[in-house]
């Protein structure tokens, strides 16, 4: 079974995600931000990461740049699930090493035939 971190500060979007992989049969960490999902990754490692973007304390591009920096982060898929849309923020997601842009709000299934399309 794949494990998979979800960060977002939104509580209800994080539990509709987290209840959306459980129901397709993933682990999921939760983390309510870019530096609560690093704590989180001192621990144990993911398969795959989603992050949002606006976030308190560190917002997912910088969480894209500091995992990208780790050797176990690498190659491991991330990505940005956002309601930002603008081209300018996805091509800093890209440059950051994200693996994929998300708008938000989300279909499930699609989020999950992403998911599944990206993990190694």
């Amino acid at each position: 079974m794949a494990a998979i971190l979800a960060v977002d500060d939104s509580t209800s979007l994080r539990q509709m995600v987290a209840f959306t992989l459980k129901s397709s049969g993933f682990e999921v960490i939760e983390a309510v931000d870019g530096q609560d999902a690093l704590d989180k990754l001192r621990d144990r490692s993911v398969d795959l990461v989603l992050t949002d973007q606006n976030m308190p304390r560190m917002d997912g591009i910088t969480l894209v740049k500091q995992l990208r920096a780790q050797a176990q982060y690498q190659s491991t898929p991330i990505l940005i699930l956002t309601t930002e849309s603008s081209d300018e923020m996805k091509q800093a997601g890209r440059a950051a090493g994200a693996t994929g842009w998300l708008v938000k709000p989300f279909d499930p299934r699609r989020l999950v035939e992403v998911i599944r399309k990206v993990l190694p």
